[in-house]
């Protein structure tokens, strides 16, 4: 496909792990040429955590690197500028999230293997976990650890990855989540797997579950990142907004808002938690109106990203 335009499959979105955090700008709205309307366009996104979900809906599953000209022209329909977009590939590049390849006097980016891995979560999380736990078979995973004092930046990393796969600190370095979380990347770190224990366990019947979710989680940031979820972007998923919209540019805010709100979830058995607890009307909003701009959005990336193989 060298020299032609392709869409690159790959349905999903990444998460933005700490790797992929420290972005030095960040789009309040939009930066670029004047105000935006779109649904969405309120709301403070990195460009980074854009970069990200525009990975993962357009490039990962493809095998191609893509032409930064046609990134930056995507991005310029957000709002980011081609300095922040330039800035941004040159840091995922420099921490191991993407490759560059060279063809003539163009460069191209392509995913590694690091970033396929990430990506790929997030497409889970996304689009085959969802947004509510009502399949929860009673068990909960334990993680204990120790690790001394003078190792601050293992133990904050340890913590990042634990609040990632929805543990929440029980009590002391015994921290807790529901089902069997998947701890692999953490056992199989050399720098942490010999500092933590892991358990698989159920629940006396004289524990207070729902007093323990209470005192263990944050409850009250993914509730209320939900509802406002929800209440944005209402009006666009029933159709009620009828203003002109760039499809690709609300894909990729729509995804990357949502991803950043499942983030803060620990997913939690819903049995456990609140009758009106907002997961479950924000995630039917968030499915309606990705369904609005899905094809369209996948329509103008077909037509707008220069790819080349990733390989050979």
């Amino acid at each position: 496909m060298a020299g032609g335009r392709s869409r690159a499959a790959g349905q999903g979105a990444a998460r933005d792990t700490g790797v992929a955090e420290r972005d030095e700008g960040v789009v309040e709205g939009v930066t670029g040429d004047g105000p935006r309307t779109d649904p969405g366009s309120e709301v403070t996104l990195r460009p980074q955590s854009l970069m990200l979900t525009f990975l993962g809906n357009f490039v990962l599953g493809g095998d191609v690197c893509v032409y930064s000209g046609s990134i930056i022209e995507v991005f310029g329909r957000t709002g980011v500028g081609e300095h922040a977009t330039r800035s941004t590939l040159t840091r995922m590049v420099g921490r191991g999230l993407l490759q560059r390849r060279r063809e003539g006097r163009r460069m191209y980016f392509g995913l590694t293997d690091r970033a396929a891995a990430i990506l790929r979560d997030g497409e889970h999380r996304i689009w085959k976990q969802g947004a509510v736990n009502d399949d929860w078979d009673g068990t909960w995973t334990l993680l204990a650890f120790s690790l001394p004092e003078s190792s601050q930046r293992q133990r904050h990393d340890l913590r990042s990855q634990l609040t990632w796969a929805g543990f929440g600190p029980l009590i002391g370095g015994l921290w807790i989540a529901p089902g069997h979380a998947d701890v692999t990347a953490i056992t199989a770190d050399g720098r942490l797997g010999r500092h933590v224990k892991v358990f698989r366990s159920t629940a006396d019947p004289a524990t207070d579950i729902p007093r323990m979710v209470h005192e263990t989680w944050d409850l009250a940031t993914p509730a209320a990142g939900y509802a406002a979820f929800r209440d944005r972007w209402s009006a666009f998923a029933d159709g009620r907004d009828t203003s002109d919209v760039d499809e690709l540019a609300v894909k990729l805010r729509l995804l990357t808002e949502w991803l950043q709100i499942v983030r803060a979830d620990p997913h939690l058995p819903i049995q456990h938690l609140p009758a009106d607890w907002p997961a479950a009307a924000a995630e039917d909003v968030f499915r309606r109106a990705d369904a609005r701009v899905d094809a369209a959005s996948r329509a103008l990336a077909e037509e707008l990203l220069e790819t080349v193989p990733l390989r050979g």
